[in-house]
């Protein structure tokens, strides 16, 4: 019986720690399905990141660029290097300036929610 016992819970225990993973594959560190419905949100609305971008995020020729392929031109395109290109912002070939934050008075976390937006646009996270 003791042994029984012992393997439940070890079984439970193990299923706290695979179940969120399962749920999570696909999506970088630290990103949530939440973080990248929020991020939508605020890319086409406070952050106003559609007035170059466009609300579809194919971009704006001359202002921004298409953020729905795998072509990027400030960034590697992981997650973490665009949380770093919205903090300190870009000047485009054109010479277009995308401010730091792209302007608005975002937290850091808006700024998170905003990259896990974008990257999601150009990678297809398994649910």
């Amino acid at each position: 019986m003791k042994s029984i016992i012992t393997r439940l819970v070890f079984t439970v225990g193990a299923l706290v720690f695979i179940v969120p993973a399962v749920a999570a594959q696909g999506l970088p560190e630290g990103v949530t399905e939440q973080m990248i419905t929020e991020g939508e949100t605020i890319f086409k609305g406070a952050g106003i990141c559609f007035s170059c971008h466009g609300q579809d995020a194919k971009g704006v020729p001359g202002l921004g660029a298409d953020l729905t392929d795998k072509e990027w031109t400030h960034s590697d395109g992981t997650y973490e290097d665009l949380v770093a290109t919205i903090m300190k912002g870009a000047t485009n070939a054109t010479g277009a300036v995308m401010p730091p934050k792209g302007g608005p008075p975002l937290t850091d976390d808006q700024v998170k929610a905003v990259a896990a937006y974008v990257w999601s646009l150009s990678n297809k996270p398994s649910k």
